[in-house]
């Protein structure tokens, strides 16, 4: 088959180009052993407002700073003399009177960038903010310690750099059903059928060809593994709360995959932020908190950890539509039964101590927490997945 035939009759196949290749299907019988341990990895995409989310309730810098949109008393759940969550993270409450939720605060790096793309991709990939990176930090597991094709799965819709490696990528999926249909069509097998064309090759077509196989291989696997596993909790209508429940249909059915990844976008509140922050945090806090009774009722809590962070937090002065703009540094969640410093890691954030822009002054790098996670989590070395060694602290 002529490459120029192939790219006009081919429109399915034009769909898989971002179907991430390097999975070869394992044997259907390949269930992950009780006692390994998964990450799920959450992004609050836009640049989450942490002053909003954990409100320091004590402090007059604070409402003074807002005094349009700072959270009122009234909206408060109360956590220690200090802090506490915006009302809509009342569901995470039980989270952290259980001691099952750390929450991290000042969470950033040196020289901050303060564009959603940059910031983005050091968080995605653990670089500096002066050095870029092509793989992300989960990238670099797979290639060093990948031993499965489902070691990183992403729930949505295309693959973040988080999950790209050199050699090996993540698999993203959004529907189960729907993968394994469009790979199981007459027409896909009768495309299949050419792989073994000697005029095809990795510079041509012979890549492509690969790909689809592994797409072909991988849906069937994940399909069989979670076709028997429904849950049965309520998590809305949302498309968060549908891939928290997905997330949970594939851990729940243990599959052979170590990190997971999703994301909840929408935090670039740079105008009217009062109830359009207020709202995600209340698809946030339902979709999680749903995520682990569900867990917890299939037995697999306990073996799961579940980190969630923004690319930078915002601003604490409003802004004059009423807002927050880009800033710094921010707080992290940490959630899962075998924490070492449940509540509050550290202190609050300290409101007269910004940097020249008026922003946090980050206390704790990011890539701290990821070398902790990689070291007691993973039982892998930190080092090995971000390039040098960073202060060590206690989280699991």
């Amino acid at each position: 088959m002529k490459r120029r035939d192939f790219i006009k009759n081919s429109a399915l196949a034009s769909s898989l180009f971002f179907v991430p290749g390097f999975l070869k299907a394992m044997d259907a019988q390949l269930a992950i052993p009780e006692g390994v341990k998964r990450l799920v990895i959450i992004q609050l995409a836009g640049g989450n407002d942490g002053l909003n989310t954990v409100v320091p309730f004590r402090n007059d810098i604070y409402y003074r700073e807002r005094p349009s949109i700072a959270i009122r008393r009234k909206n408060i759940v109360q956590l220690n003399d200090e802090l506490g969550f915006h009302a809509n993270l009342i569901p995470l409450k039980v989270l952290y009177d259980n001691g099952e939720l750390t929450v991290i605060n000042n969470v950033g790096y040196p020289n901050p960038n303060r564009s959603h793309f940059r910031s983005s991709d050091i968080w995605h990939t653990g670089s500096a903010s002066n050095e870029v990176l092509n793989e992300g930090w989960v990238g670099r597991f797979l290639d060093q310690y990948g031993e499965n094709p489902y070691d990183a799965v992403e729930v949505g819709d295309s693959l973040s750099l988080m999950l790209k490696g050199k050699n090996n990528n993540g698999t993203v999926v959004k529907d189960t059903a729907m993968l394994n249909k469009v790979t199981g069509d007459p027409y896909f097998d009768q495309l299949l059928s050419y792989h073994q064309d000697p005029h095809l090759s990795e510079h041509n077509m012979g890549y492509l060809y690969q790909t689809m196989i592994d797409a072909k291989q991988t849906a069937n696997y994940i399909y069989e593994k979670t076709k028997v596993v429904e849950s049965r909790f309520d998590y809305g209508g949302t498309e968060f709360g549908k891939q928290m429940q997905t997330l949970a249909q594939f851990i729940n059915s243990r599959l052979d995959t170590k990190i997971y990844f999703a994301s909840l976008n929408g935090f670039d509140t740079h105008a009217g932020q009062s109830g359009k922050h207020e709202n995600l945090l209340k698809i946030y806090a339902e979709g999680v908190s749903t995520l682990v009774k569900d867990l917890k009722a299939n037995g697999t809590f306990k073996d799961t950890l579940i980190l969630t962070f923004s690319e930078f937090g915002r601003r604490v002065a409003q802004n004059a539509a009423l807002g927050t703009d880009h800033g710094a540094a921010n707080n992290v969640f940490v959630i899962g039964k075998h924490l070492r410093r449940p509540g509050f890691y550290n202190q609050a954030p300290d409101l007269t101590r910004l940097d020249k822009n008026g922003d946090l002054v980050y206390e704790i790098d990011f890539r701290s927490i990821y070398s902790n996670i990689a070291d007691s989590w993973l039982n892998v070395p930190g080092e090995s997945l971000l390039g040098e060694e960073f202060e060590r602290i206690q989280l699991v």
